[in-house]
């Protein structure tokens, strides 16, 4: 049972699809001010690419900074589509209904961010077609599928099509609304993309069935594809810290930790900027609480399991690391910040129900949770490398150069961009869910009194 408004369609219609029919007045500048970011932040890519990787901060030992870090976060905060959308879509959570649209998009447009860290890391990104299909016959040479430049592409390449698939089906009855309410090019678009939908009793079946299977076929990749980008540190035994058994749960529920506080973030911006607080409401934001309440206390019991092994096994590489992690400045403090932004705060907040229904708290806590989880990566692959390696001759600090800070805020700045022109084109709250909900609604007697809930009848 669950606390519901009693909206009608027609109001339905009228305000989730306002970001379409009327334009807000602020989507115009942001958009424009996001474009100059996403721009510079280009152009600092076209200067890395002709320049080379000396421009980064990137030396011997430390030969993975802050582009791999961005890469895994970015990985890491595109399992929200799935975990939101797909897993409570099967285990029929109600109160996924409004948040949908946004954690699918967020996975979508994540992965295609993370996709640009390894190209600008490989100093020449039209290489990397060697080290992924055979380019000479003749002699005989393969890529070494043992290498995770192999893995990488094919894990995310795949989540990337299924992840867009899963998107689309849940969009085609709102685009055949949109395409009965346009005129114009408009018209012409949705036409084409609604498929010729009707909403007839024989298409409803089939967009139903088309979403449950999808989201069946993706929980396999959703735990793959983090688990594969963990076994790019876990098969390198050389670096102290990666060579961990632990990893790939480690990294998914790391993951499933930032991507759904993502998710809070993007509610609470959807609800303050486009005015959705019928459709977007705190019981929402207290059901995730929730949910992040466990996920983040399973994250953390791997985060120390990981600082046991190095104690249990004794081993003297491995144990040095970890005091520098924890005692040696400025990884102390770095360690510090990323474990009260990771778990402290952010759960000791959530613990209480005031802060749980409260959207302002819930957005800063869920920014404070993705800080840490940025640090998390940051401590992880870094510090490893910075410990002097058998056969280095060099041995450098390593300090992130202005433009890699640079290319790291476009990132942000670049699914930001792709977010609202989306919202221009198609609603971010997906019509029909909010709809269906309504069906699934009656007044349920709980003593003298009657008080409307969502019911479902289980057969």
């Amino acid at each position: 049972m669950q606390q519901r408004r009693d909206l009608n369609q027609v109001h339905t219609n009228k305000v989730l699809l306002n970001g379409q029919l009327n334009v807000p007045k602020w989507w115009a500048p942001t958009v424009a001010l996001l474009g100059i970011m996403v721009l510079i932040g280009f152009t600092a890519i076209g200067i890395m690419v002709n320049k080379g990787l000396g421009v980064t901060g990137l030396s011997r030992p430390v030969y993975w900074g802050l582009f791999i870090t961005t890469f895994v976060f970015w990985v890491g905060i595109s399992h929200a589509g799935i975990m939101i959308s797909a897993i409570l879509r099967l285990t029929q959570a109600e109160w996924r209904r409004p948040v949908t649209r946004a954690a699918e998009l967020l996975t979508v447009f994540s992965l295609l961010t993370a996709l640009f860290f390894p190209l600008m890391h490989a100093g020449r990104p039209w290489r990397i077609i060697y080290y992924i299909i055979p380019y000479d016959f003749s002699r005989g040479i393969y890529p070494n599928i043992r290498s995770p430049l192999i893995w990488d592409p094919v894990a995310i390449s795949t989540y990337l099509t299924g992840s867009t698939l899963f998107l689309y089906v849940a969009l085609i009855p709102d685009l055949g609304n949109l395409r009965d309410r346009t005129t114009g090019w408009k018209n012409a678009l949705y036409t084409i993309l609604a498929l010729g939908w009707r909403g007839n009793p024989r298409q409803w079946q089939m967009q139903t069935i088309g979403g449950i299977l999808l989201s069946a076929l993706m929980l396999p990749i959703f735990v793959s594809v983090h688990s594969i980008v963990s076994w790019d540190f876990a098969i390198i035994p050389s670096v102290e810290g990666w060579h961990s058994t632990i990893f790939a749960p480690y990294f998914v529920i790391g993951a499933v930790h930032s991507g759904v506080s993502a998710v809070v973030t993007m509610m609470a911006l959807m609800r303050w900027l486009w005015k959705w607080d019928d459709f977007i409401r705190p019981e929402h934001f207290d059901a995730l609480a929730r949910l992040l309440i466990v996920v983040a206390t399973a994250w953390l019991g791997f985060t120390f399991l990981e600082l046991i092994f190095a104690v249990y096994g004794l081993d003297a590489p491995e144990l040095a690391l970890r005091e520098m992690q924890i005692f040696h400045w400025p990884w102390n403090l770095l360690f510090i910040i990323f474990l009260f932004t990771g778990y402290i705060i952010p759960v000791g907040m959530w613990l209480f129900k005031s802060v749980r229904s409260n959207i302002a708290l819930m957005f800063w806590s869920s920014i404070l949770v993705n800080i840490g989880m940025w640090l998390e990566r940051y401590l992880i692959i870094v510090p490893g490398l910075a410990r002097k390696q058998p056969f280095v001759f060099t041995w450098e600090a390593y300090r992130p150069s202005g433009l890699e800070w640079l290319i790291l805020v476009w990132s942000f700045a670049w699914v930001t961009f792709l977010m609202l022109l989306f919202s221009r084109f198609f609603p971010l709250v997906p019509l029909f869910e909010q709809k269906e909900s309504q069906v699934f609604t009656d007044d349920v007697k709980i003593g003298r009194a009657k008080v409307p809930a969502i019911i479902r009848e289980i057969d």
